[in-house]
């Protein structure tokens, strides 16, 4: 009788990834000028539209579970032809929204960089709160957070996330292990997609930053 050779045992399955891509939102009339906050009634300018459907277009091919906005009406805008091309709603996520500038609200950014205040910002934001708003502490923490839950609820899924500048920048320092002092050194567009990819037992992964043009079907194989 001939022995049975013993099977090797199966390696073990490979944990899988949970996706999510951030979107900044489209161009509105006064990207670059004014600081918008949460105030209600911007809406994408034609620039933004266009770009608003330029990430749609990138996103195609993406197997996505679930499309998620900041409750403000440039985020959702930007959202729309996305969920719509997903065959999916817009859900809205108050975690994604934009931080809360309080009186700083609505001021043109010229006169908020002659400021004293404006230096601490740029080279300390850690130390900064928004005068009756909110600070770049409670903004990271509040974002990171929003991000764990949807991406719990969609475990091994690809999360859209539509959202503003500066939430996106202190999500992508914390992914990247980065200080939140230096999270102005990170550029995010209008229109851009940044990805990050989550493994239980493992850190997050930053897969791309600020991406505004090449397709994205290639993140999930």
């Amino acid at each position: 009788m001939t022995a049975a050779t013993p099977t090797a045992p199966s390696p073990p399955p490979k944990p899988e990834s949970t996706i999510l891509l951030l979107v900044r939102h489209g161009e509105t009339p006064t990207t670059g000028q004014v600081l918008p906050g949460r105030a209600p009634g911007l809406h994408l300018s034609e620039r933004g539209r266009a770009q608003a459907q330029r990430v749609a277009e990138r996103l195609a091919g993406l197997p996505v579970d679930a499309v998620y906005s900041s409750p403000l009406e440039r985020t959702c805008e930007t959202a729309e032809p996305t969920a719509a091309r997903a065959g999916l709603e817009v859900r809205a996520e108050a975690g994604l929204i934009e931080c809360d500038f309080g009186e700083w609200t609505g001021a043109a950014l010229s006169e908020l960089a002659g400021l004293p205040q404006w230096q601490t910002v740029q080279r300390n934001p850690s130390a900064f709160r928004f005068p009756n708003g909110e600070s770049f502490i409670q903004m990271q923490a509040r974002m990171v957070g929003a991000l764990q839950v949807l991406g719990a609820a969609h475990a091994g899924g690809v999360v859209v996330c539509f959202s503003h500048a500066d939430p996106i920048k202190a999500a992508v320092a914390h992914a990247l292990g980065t200080h939140l002092d230096l999270f102005q050194r990170i550029v995010i567009s209008p229109g851009s997609v940044s990805a990050i990819s989550y493994t239980d037992g493992q850190g997050p992964s930053v897969l791309m930053v600020n991406t505004t043009s090449e397709p994205l079907s290639g993140l999930r194989a």
